[in-house]
């Protein structure tokens, strides 16, 4: 099937069911399927909403949880050029190295 026309809420081909559907509706898809001889039109909506955090650019400074006695993994994120913030208490260090290093839970939201 392929998709000819994709129309966004408002214009022509979407009014009906932009009043049906409001807020929800995302777009309508016009869809062909040359086989069987038919045009389908379908409905793109939202269902649910969650708050969603992206994750940092690879290059971006985030802060690190090291626990007291986690000699081991401060030598390995001092390695990977993570720098300890005596102020903030937290270890600074890129978020690719993090990834590197299987500490994404570790990141400390904020800092």
């Amino acid at each position: 099937m392929a998709v000819k026309l994709t129309v966004q809420p408002g214009q022509k081909g979407a009014i009906r069911l932009a009043r049906k559907y409001g807020d929800r509706l995302v777009c309508v898809r016009y869809r062909y399927d040359a086989r069987r001889k038919r045009r389908y039109k379908t409905v793109e909506l939202i269902i649910e909403e969650t708050r969603w955090v992206p994750p940092p650019k690879p290059d971006a400074i985030v802060g690190l949880s090291v626990k007291w006695g986690e000699a081991a993994l401060a030598r390995k994120v001092r390695a990977s050029g993570g720098e300890w913030d005596k102020r903030a208490k937290v270890w600074r260090v890129k978020y690719q190295a993090v990834v590197e290093l299987g500490l994404k839970d570790r990141i400390l939201p904020g800092i």
